[in-house]
């Protein structure tokens, strides 16, 4: 009788686990998801920049931008 209680342990926690790496795999995706939104979004504000102040680069320390001659 006690293997038997063994082995139904050891199918619930194998139950478990697949339910941890399903849930775990749900959110690798949708972070996947968010990640490729933030490149689109990240592309989008670079046109956007360049069209309205042209190439160029901005100083980090200064906050100046400094266009591309």
């Amino acid at each position: 009788m006690l293997k038997i209680h063994e082995f139904g342990q050891i199918e619930l926690e194998l139950i478990l686990a697949e339910q941890r790496i399903e849930s775990l795999s749900e959110a690798k995706d949708k972070l996947q998801e968010a990640y490729k939104k933030l490149q689109n979004d990240e592309t989008e504000l670079v046109r956007t920049l360049n069209e309205k102040y042209g190439a160029g680069q901005v100083d980090l320390n200064s906050g100046e931008f400094i266009p591309v001659k």
